[in-house]
């Protein structure tokens, strides 16, 4: 065996290690991204929990892309689905969403969660309460429910917007 054969494994081997390490040393926000309460707030309108409701109904219900059904969803098609069913109108798409929404401060039951992935506002999900959200994921997984301090959408989150 020689230098030449061994180097790019042992290249390899401390690179995975590097990511590794980084990976495992990431630190995140373990508070709301909201100012004021660690969890944000759990209270909301009647309407705001029923649309909670109806969406939590939906774990396990398989992603789809363009998806709004029980059959399968897509971010913005859980949105639309869960206002529709309290009959709210809600646009299709995630940007469509994020820009005919009212603004707010303070997170209640209901609201609606945008998150800037890529670039640009490209995910929804809706606000259940104590720091979480239920959401559709991505393609291969099925709709759950995920803390907003996840290392992965801790630092997306740029609006929550409401529809009532």
């Amino acid at each position: 065996m020689t230098i030449r054969n061994t180097l790019p494994n042992t290249l390899t081997v401390f690179m995975l290690v590097g990511l590794l390490a980084g990976c495992a040393s990431s630190s995140y926000v373990t508070t709301n991204p909201w100012s004021g309460s660690p969890n944000g707030t759990t209270s909301g309108s009647s309407t705001g929990k029923q649309i909670a409701s109806i969406a939590l109904n939906q774990i396990g219900t398989p992603y789809r892309y363009g998806g709004s059904s029980p059959s399968g969803f897509d971010c913005s098609g859980l949105v639309q689905y869960s206002h529709a069913q309290v009959g709210i109108n809600v646009p299709r798409t995630t940007s469509s969403q994020y820009n005919g929404a009212m603004r707010k401060n303070n997170p209640q039951v209901g609201d609606v969660l945008f998150f800037k992935i890529d670039g640009r506002v490209s995910h929804s999900g809706i606000y259940i309460g104590k720091g979480k959200f239920v959401h559709a994921p991505s393609s291969g997984k099925q709709v759950e429910v995920t803390r907003l301090d996840n290392v992965y959408f801790h630092d997306k989150l740029v609006g929550l917007k409401r529809f009532y």
